[in-house]
């Protein structure tokens, strides 16, 4: 049985592998198959999928690349993330709502910019773009940016005094809700996906009437198997999965050297996530 990975991310958001690098990677891991979920972006698809088909056409190995997305959103004060899988992502619908979660991080990187200017640091919203071409901005370039340029020692430097939420220069950018998120992913076609529930540390109450929520708006699955998730984390979201009649999911969430000792498809060493998984939710969709 071969492992797919049904969450990692390319330089199109804060990863640091191109989409087309991505591919060549996960062929060398042995991987079936790939989503690539880069955050409220699609920009990456179409060179992964091409890049894919071109090496299958020269008769090399390749893999099969789910066309994904990851959605950033809020509930209850908290940040929950939605993933679609197979999602239709040429239909002008779906594209002009997109436009308007670019629109939004682009109105929030300016004023967080004005912000860290306050500070003393050379910035401009401008720069980050410069320094990181056809990437959609997130925390995780600001952290590059304050590193190559000397004012931090470390990533982790910049997100505790310049970039984590509660420091005063974070400024958060409006979100839509999850429902709202799985509601565009099923308007797409796709697959909507519960990524990694334990890392909002809800309590079991308040997740389960999340899922609940989540459930009667549409919701189809859960990542049941995530590169941090102890034992007990899998186990929770496999009877979560079970209550609600969700599809599992799973995957590294590669981000390359943006997160130092993860690796695509085996996440932290230990990360297996089944093809039956991808097969099953292709089955959901025929």
């Amino acid at each position: 049985m071969k492992p797919v990975d049904l969450h990692t991310h390319s330089t199109k958001s804060d990863g640091s592998y191109t989409p087309a690098e991505l591919v060549d990677y996960a062929v060398a891991k042995g991987l079936r198959a790939i989503a690539l979920t880069d955050h409220d972006t699609i920009d990456g698809l179409q060179e992964a999928i091409l890049h894919a088909k071109m090496l299958a056409q020269g008769g090399q190995p390749s893999v099969e690349v789910v066309p994904g997305i990851e959605f950033s959103t809020k509930y209850e004060k908290k940040d929950v993330h939605i993933v679609g899988l197979y999602i239709s992502y040429a239909t002008a619908a779906f594209q002009a709502k997109l436009r308007e979660f670019v629109d939004s991080r682009i109105n929030r990187n300016i004023r967080m910019c004005r912000k860290l200017q306050e500070a003393g640091i050379d910035i401009t919203f401008d720069q980050l773009q410069s320094e990181n071409p056809d990437a959609v901005i997130t925390r995780a370039h600001y952290a590059a940016y304050l590193l190559a340029h000397g004012y931090v020692k470390s990533r982790q430097d910049a997100f505790s005094q310049y970039l984590g939420d509660h420091t005063k220069y974070f400024v958060p950018r409006e979100k839509v809700t999850p429902a709202q998120a799985v509601a565009l992913i099923l308007e797409a076609g796709g697959v909507p996906i519960l990524a990694h529930p334990p890392l909002y540390h809800m309590g079991q109450d308040k997740l389960d009437g999340l899922v609940s929520s989540l459930k009667d708006a549409g919701l189809m699955g859960i990542e049941a198997v995530y590169c941090s998730y102890t034992n007990q984390d899998e186990r929770d979201m496999r009877k979560l999965a079970d209550k609600y009649d969700l599809l599992l999911s799973g995957g590294s969430d590669f981000h390359g050297v943006n997160k130092p000792g993860l690796d695509l498809g085996t996440g932290y060493g230990r990360l297996f996530v089944p093809e039956e998984f991808l097969d099953k939710i292709k089955d959901a969709l025929s």
